[in-house]
């Protein structure tokens, strides 16, 4: 089979597209034929922080969707021929506080899903939603399941909130923006490009403004009650600053520096609530497909790169050209 590799050097400069061996299946397991990988920041932190390439060639990938080419003598809920979409987890099954010890993500330490096939335990399957095409189901499970988390299991957002989302373009916050919406939330979205703030507003945000403004004369007029802060040191304090006194900022990643500073005393006067939150459990997914099933919701594409131009489509990734999911396409 041929897959993306990570090797001989560090970072993107380090992926091609090439021959591997098709993985062996034990008996819970399936291969499965991969149509469309969706492509996460974490695969591009992978290749350039997480997988050493003088270890040895490595698939990266945590999203995909595709056929059941093989099934495991003991699996039954699932069948060969048979359309799935895959749950980027390993050993975090049921709703709990936080991940249990020793839980994975698909795409590291072990192979991804980059390649043509990849084996993946059967009870990670489940059979494709109807509504969604085969390109929309393979960007779907990564982003989704963390922006449903964070909105409904840590943020527990209701149709009266006003939901604050700065650096609007990652799947993530396409996904934020859409599931807010669905419920009926008012949500407000920021972005130092015009035409991400345009399409933003095409997609439902009820207003956009630019990340680089003074957010205290442009929200001056609003109560925001949860902020989804995936930027960090760059937006963090402002985030703090924007949300109502008694409100909740939910983090779940950091596209600028890791390290923020806090003024404490200013934090706990003002009684916030700072969460914390990475993907979801199995159970999370299947309540999240459930959720855009009933809501009728669709990924925003961005676009879909032949797997031949792996590079190009880390690279666009990388430079947050995008708004919405990248798909790569593999058969």
């Amino acid at each position: 089979m041929k897959a993306i590799v990570h090797e001989h050097q560090q970072g993107i400069a380090g992926l091609s597209y090439k021959e591997m061996d098709q993985p062996e299946i034990g008996a819970d397991e399936c291969l499965v034929q991969v149509g469309v990988g969706g492509l996460n920041r974490r695969d591009v932190a992978v290749i350039e922080n997480k997988h050493d390439p003088k270890s040895g060639p490595f698939i990266p990938g945590s999203d995909a969707a595709g056929t059941i080419a093989k099934a495991g003598k003991h699996v039954t809920k699932v069948q060969e021929g048979e359309e799935v979409i895959i749950y980027p987890g390993l050993g975090w099954d049921e709703n709990s506080d936080a991940p249990p010890l020793g839980y994975e993500i698909v795409g590291f330490p072990e192979n991804g899903t980059f390649a043509e096939y990849i084996r993946i335990p059967a009870k990670n399957l489940v059979k494709k939603p109807a509504h969604l095409t085969s390109e929309e189901a393979g960007v779907l499970s990564f982003a989704a399941l963390t922006a449903y988390r964070v909105l409904f299991t840590r943020a527990k957002i209701r149709k009266e909130d006003t939901i604050l989302l700065p650096g609007i373009g990652s799947g993530v916050l396409t996904f934020a923006l859409k599931f807010s919406k669905a419920i009926g939330a008012r949500v407000i979205v920021t972005s130092r490009s015009e035409d991400k703030q345009k399409q933003a507003l095409e997609l439902g945000a009820d207003k956009a403004i630019n990340t680089y403004d003074d957010w205290s004369q442009e929200l001056k007029d609003e109560q925001i009650d949860v902020v989804v802060e995936s930027i960090g040191k760059q937006t963090f304090q402002k985030s703090i600053d924007a949300v109502r006194r008694g409100g909740t900022i939910v983090t779940f990643g950091a596209t600028t520096e890791d390290t923020v500073e806090l003024d404490i005393r200013s934090f706990f006067y003002g009684q916030y609530n700072l969460l914390g939150s990475t993907m979801g459990s199995m159970e999370e997914w299947k309540e999240m497909l459930a959720f855009i099933e009933k809501h009728d919701i669709h990924p925003v594409i961005d676009k879909v790169f032949n797997a031949e131009e792996c590079e190009e489509a880390f690279s666009y990734l990388k430079s947050s050209r995008n708004l919405g999911k990248l798909g790569i396409r593999f058969n």
